[in-house]
């Protein structure tokens, strides 16, 4: 049975007997670690903290996105950071919920998620030995996350064009096209003008 807690807020708080049940509600959902520990502890003072043992994907790919988008591509080790960093997100933040009071912090994590499969894509293209099917990888990746990043359209049509591949640009527009469709959007000036090269040059 769901409880409703409407009405609960700084005007109308918790009481101590519920506050003490969702806590310990909330521990029992996070667990323990390795050792046993509550990820949650419990704290008589009144203070609760959780343990410097828990972690976060978010935080995790955060650090290696950074770390690996200051390395740079050459020797391929900025691009193992950010293989990493990409290998961790699995699905939309928060499950695809739309939460009001996490829109904002959503919004940023699909950004940044984004740049990610971006950079690596663009990496993996330009390398001395270009790894198109991993820059492909990375591309629909970052779309399984955030479909209308019109960005990943015009690196997924540079990777088709790039493996000679023209059926595959027009299969990434017209892919991109159909989710704009839904959306009741507009095209992006950039990436008419990426098609448009794109097709212009291959014509004959």
């Amino acid at each position: 049975m769901r409880r409703h807690t409407r009405g609960h807020g700084p005007r109308k708080p918790w009481s101590k007997a519920t506050l003490q049940s969702r806590i310990s509600e909330l521990r029992n959902r996070l667990g323990t670690d390795s050792d046993g520990n509550p990820f949650l502890p419990r704290d008589r003072t009144g203070t609760y903290r959780l343990s410097p043992t828990a972690r976060c994907d978010w935080t995790r790919f955060t650090q290696l996105a950074e770390r690996g988008l200051a390395k740079g591509p050459e020797a391929g080790a900025g691009i193992a950071d950010l293989e990493a960093a990409l290998d961790l997100v699995r699905g939309r933040p928060f499950g695809g919920a739309d939460l009001a009071w996490a829109a904002a912090r959503i919004q940023e994590m699909l950004v940044r998620i984004t740049d990610v499969a971006h950079t690596l894509a663009t990496w993996h293209r330009n390398a001395p030995r270009p790894d198109l099917k991993a820059a492909r990888r990375a591309v629909m990746r970052g779309l399984d996350i955030d479909d209308s990043a019109e960005i990943l359209y015009q690196d997924w049509m540079l990777i088709e064009d790039q493996a000679g591949n023209r059926a595959g640009v027009s299969a990434a527009y017209e892919t991109l096209r159909g989710v704009n469709q839904r959306l009741e959007i507009g095209m992006e000036g950039e990436t008419e003008k990426v098609f448009a090269t794109i097709m212009k040059r291959t014509a004959s």
